[in-house]
């Protein structure tokens, strides 16, 4: 029998008795797939690249240790190792998000008909200084679904699935994130 007739499981448990080769058909299998949700998420190849092999590599050595379950969801295993790698990318770097809108436009520069003046633009600054540093004052729940969404354009059903929770608790997140980010700047203008 080939590799390719085997499920994910079987490849696994072959993997666990010594088997390397098929290794290298769940990785062909699912490289695609898992390489396109964290490129989503990074928007640099390089960076995705090297967040990939992370994964696989924490994936191998989980196996190894034998602290895999199995329950025959290895692909979503393996996203969610991937989703939090790029997580703990994005806090290590405490790299601020660019939110756009629909059509791709970074939402900061949507107010640019005029040449500004040196007043305008330290103000335009200090406003996305001042937005980004309340985006990372979010809890961590709120600030991921707000981050997939607008800087990773990810759907709120593709967000369920890498958060592992229903869409309905994805929306609550997001509108809980705007919510507090409106309460912030009600505050910030008020002090």
């Amino acid at each position: 029998m080939k590799l390719q007739q085997y499920s994910d499981q079987e490849l696994v448990k072959l993997y666990l008795t010594g088997n390397e080769a098929v290794l290298e058909e769940l990785l062909k299998r699912h490289k695609s797939k898992i390489y396109t949700s964290i490129y989503l998420l990074v928007k640099d190849q390089y960076l995705a690249e090297d967040i990939f092999q992370d994964a696989f590599i924490k994936v191998i050595n989980t196996l190894r240790s034998g602290r895999y379950n199995e329950e025959g969801k290895f692909l979503p295993w393996v996203m969610r190792i991937a989703h939090n790698l790029v997580i703990d990318y994005f806090r290590r770097e405490k790299r601020a998000p660019v939110i756009t809108s629909a059509d791709g436009t970074d939402v900061f520069n949507l107010l640019q008909f005029h040449e500004e003046s040196a007043e305008d633009k330290m103000l335009r600054e200090q406003t996305h200084f001042d937005l980004r540093a309340m985006i990372h004052l979010l809890p961590d729940d709120q600030k991921e679904v707000l981050i997939m969404r607008h800087y990773a354009d990810l759907s709120f059903k593709e967000i369920a699935d890498l958060t592992d929770v229903s869409i309905n608790t994805a929306l609550g997140r997001m509108r809980y994130a705007l919510n507090n980010l409106r309460k912030m700047m009600k505050v910030k203008e008020i002090s």
